[in-house]
């Protein structure tokens, strides 16, 4: 800092961030300081889920501070700006001392002298002296030095720059004149005439203008002089041209004349003519000789003037003097009339003393203000730091209470366990209810309790309670069947540590920050880094931004060709115009997602929302309408996006990614995808394709749904939304991936089981089983591999003529068999399954 005002402006502001940032430590959690904005990014349903970060500050100590405050605010640049550049050398703000008439002229000298930036010295402060430093000699020497150079120089080129006398008091600035005695007196200091400090009081401003003035007038003047050389010149190639003509003329009339003419005549012509010639010459370097002395006698004339100038100003200047002179007198004379010498000599001596003592008075006042300034902002400090070490108290506290709590509920549960084993080490065989079935019934309620709102104590006191819904809204712990309640709370439990144990090691939530950072300034493009990061998932603050990137990126062909409010329009048709598929939807809503908050009641606000898409999309493609299995897609994504934007990421899934007939009343598509997975099963798990074959359990019949709604309600809400990362990126191939993986995961517990209905019966829920999400991840992208997109549609191709084959050999056969029927009055009562539907 280069004054003391921006000195106590800084640590103010240190101060400050230190206590907020203190504070936001105790607060806020440390995820919601490490994204920058994730407020910008989050939309859909989740998004509103999110708690902000409240800051809770001591009121008391708050109320300190405001009145502890210095008010300060910077002189100048602050910041970068002000590291940047030189300390200047001038009166500080906040002065602790008087300064003398001396001080204060050489401090000016220093700030006004231009150059020697680099030769500026910074300057420090000390705790025991509160005055600025003064200029070093040197810098003074040197100004003087520069200036006495400048003006020698100027006086060099024209001769008219200089001044005889340094005083020129129509150029000082009305601010900076001083009394002329106190420029008496100080100029007994000075060197030299022309280094006298008054001179720098005409201000740096004024001398630029004179010495452009002067340059431009000898400019002016030089011009002039070209001028009338070029016209001389002229005038003299006129007159050569002129006695070239009339030498030529005569010697062509002499040749003629002088043919009879004696040579000692001709001789004589010939010296008249050089006479002549000489003497032109002659008269045209008296021309000249005049022009240039008439010149000569302008410029005297001017310099004449200038000096009657400088004399008037010197008289002027004496005139002062002379009337300082006999003021000065007459103060003297009554001085030596009103007191006698010896008192005199005593007051002289008192002012002095008592001018001393006022200084001295007026320096300990100064010093006794800073050491005021100084001992408040000390005693802030004092202050923030015993109310920091507070809360760091409180903290530590609490972590203690916390300790005790769980040391001793854990002390119940152990003697809770002990007397449940003792009890059943002696089975009683009376029909009445024994103790153990007490303390097994108070086990099983203490461990179903879910965390809630209503219990903030519990919360305290159980620090790994599982909440009753996650941050995707979906129930942790079913409201039905017991025995579900116990695996769907342990496998909460599970997930939590596994949550707990990744929270541990290197985040990629930091890469993810990186990443966001560099594109901030540029738009983000497909490359290895950006899929190597959303495989390895997105975080909750933005799986929105990307979501809505990537739907972007793939509908972007779609979105350009249609008109701005496009889902609007579909949505209003479908509303306004009769809709077949509204009433399969109005039955649907409900149960597209029970187990999630937002979608649990008709009053829930995805159910509307949901609706709408589901609307909009069924106007757009006709063809589709709507099929089950839909709904779950677009809740899916309502729960990160707004309803357009997942209206587009539905048109991604159905148009762009699945191919034709995958959602159509035949689910063409669908079935083909089967036959694929199952080929990809036998080249990359044909061990287990093998088992399977070998009971002759058809696993298709899991695998479908998955295929179908991308895994939604087949997997836990962690793995799932990492799954949707990846899809929405790279597309279906991801779906062929992390079903393989889901199979490779449990590879060797499904190999143990040795029947067909075991096999069966474990296919149905090994998938929520499966919990470690970066486990099944590395398998998906990493065991399988190579998986190249080529091989899946040509298979995909293959076996849709022959699936489009077999529905040609039962449509036949269905035909056939209703034929029949027609003339057949035996089978005339049996119905069909469409016709039953219909």
């Amino acid at each position: 800092a280069a004054t003391r005002q921006d000195m106590t402006y800084w640590l103010q502001e240190l101060q400050q961030k230190r206590w907020e940032y203190c504070n936001n430590l105790d607060a806020a959690k440390r995820d919601s300081r490490t994204s920058p904005t994730p407020s910008d990014f989050s939309k859909g349903l989740v998004a509103k889920d999110s708690p902000g970060s409240i800051l809770s500050q001591n009121a008391s100590a708050e109320r300190a501070r405001n009145i502890l405050a210095v008010e300060t605010s910077p002189t100048d640049l602050v910041g970068e700006q002000a590291a940047s550049q030189p300390a200047p050398v001038q009166p500080s703000a906040i002065n602790f001392s008087l300064k003398q008439w001396s001080t204060e002229i050489k401090n000016s000298m220093s700030s006004l002298r231009k150059g020697n930036n680099e030769n500026r010295k910074s300057v420090f402060y000390t705790t025991e002296e509160w005055e600025l430093l003064d200029p070093t000699p040197k810098d003074l020497e040197d100004s003087m030095a520069l200036e006495e150079k400048r003006k020698h120089l100027a006086e060099g080129s024209r001769g008219l720059t200089g001044s005889a006398f340094p005083f020129d008091f129509g150029r000082i600035p009305h601010k900076t004149r001083r009394p002329l005695k106190d420029m008496i007196g100080s100029s007994k200091n000075r060197n030299s005439s022309d280094s006298s400090p008054t001179e720098w009081y005409s201000g740096n401003g004024n001398k630029l203008v004179s010495e452009l003035q002067l340059k431009y007038q000898s400019q002016q003047e030089e011009l002039e002089k070209l001028k009338k050389d070029l016209l001389s010149q002229k005038e003299l190639v006129r007159l050569l041209q002129q006695t070239v003509r009339s030498s030529q003329y005569d010697k062509y009339f002499a040749s003629r004349l002088c043919e009879g003419v004696p040579k000692d005549k001709l001789e004589l012509l010939h010296q008249k003519d050089g006479q002549i010639l000489g003497l032109n010459n002659q008269l045209e370097k008296l021309n000249l000789e005049k022009d240039s002395l008439q010149q000569e006698v302008k410029n005297l004339k001017c310099k004449v003037g200038e000096l009657n100038e400088r004399l008037g100003m010197l008289m002027e200047t004496i005139q002062a003097k002379d009337e300082v002179i006999m003021k000065l007198s007459r103060q003297l004379s009554e001085c030596e009339d009103n007191t006698s010498s010896q008192s005199g000599a005593v007051n002289s001596s008192m002012a002095t003393c008592t001018n001393k003592e006022l200084q001295e008075l007026d320096r300990l006042k100064d010093n006794l203000q800073g050491y005021k300034t100084q001992n408040k902002f000390l005693n802030k400090e004092i202050l923030e730091l015993s109310a920091l070490r507070r809360n760091a108290e409180a903290r530590e506290r609490e972590w203690q209470a916390k300790y005790t709590s769980l040391e001793a509920k854990l002390c119940q549960i152990e003697s809770k366990y002990l007397i449940l084993l003792q009890e059943m080490k002696t089975p009683v065989c009376s029909e009445e209810q024994s103790p153990a079935r007490e303390v097994i019934t108070q086990l099983l309620e203490d461990a179903l309790k879910a965390e809630t709102s209503e219990q903030p104590e519990q919360a305290f006191f159980k620090p790994h309670l599982v909440s009753e819904y996650d941050i995707y809204g979906f129930q942790t712990v079913p409201e039905d069947d017991d025995e579900e309640k116990l695996v769907a709370k342990s496998r909460a439990l599970d997930l939590r540590s596994l949550s707990l144990s990744e929270n541990r090691e290197i985040s990629t939530g930091v890469k993810w920050e990186n990443y966001l950072a560099s594109t901030m300034n540029r738009e983000m493009m497909r490359c290895v880094e950006l899929k190597n990061l959303i495989r390895s998932g997105i975080p909750h603050e933005h799986r929105s931004k990307m979501w809505k990137w990537c739907v972007n990126l793939h509908v972007k062909k779609f979105k350009d060709s249609t008109v701005p409010g496009y889902f609007q329009t579909l949505l209003q048709s479908a509303l306004e115009k009769q809709n077949p598929a509204s009433k399969q939807i109005e039955l649907d809503l409900l149960r597209t997602l029970p187990n999630n908050k937002h979608y649990s009641s008709p009053t829930s606000e995805g159910i509307q929302k949901l609706r709408n898409v589901l609307l909009a999309f069924s106007w757009r493609n006709p063809d589709i309408g709507y099929c089950q299995g839909l709904n779950r897609l677009v809740a899916i994504a309502l729960l990160y996006l707004e309803q357009e934007d997942a209206f587009w990421c539905l048109v991604t899934i159905v148009e762009v990614f699945m191919p034709r007939d995958y959602y159509t009343k035949t689910l063409l598509g669908s079935q083909v995808d089967q036959r694929v997975f199952k080929d990809l099963m036998s080249e990359k798990l044909p061990r287990l394709h093998a088992h399977f074959e070998q009971y002759k359990v058809d696993y298709t019949l899991i695998t479908f749904n998955w295929f179908l709604v991308v895994f939604v309600d087949s997997v836990v809400s962690d793995i799932l939304f990492k799954i949707w990362d990846s899809f929405l990126y790279e597309g279906p191939k991801v779906i062929f991936r992390f079903a393989l993986a889901l199979f490779k995961y449990k590879e060797e517990e499904i190999l143990k089981l040795q029947d067909s209905m075991s096999i069966f019966k474990y296919l149905r829920y090994f998938t929520r089983t499966i919990l470690d999400a970066r486990k099944l991840t590395g398998i998906a992208f990493g065991d399988l591999n190579p998986f190249p997109l080529r091989q899946i549609r040509n298979r995909r191709t293959y076996h849709l003529e022959k699936v489009r084959l077999e529905l040609t050999e039962l449509e036949a056969i269905r035909e056939d068999f209703l034929r029949e029927r027609d003339t057949c009055v035996e089978k005339r009562d049996l119905i069909s399954d469409d016709e039953e539907d219909s």
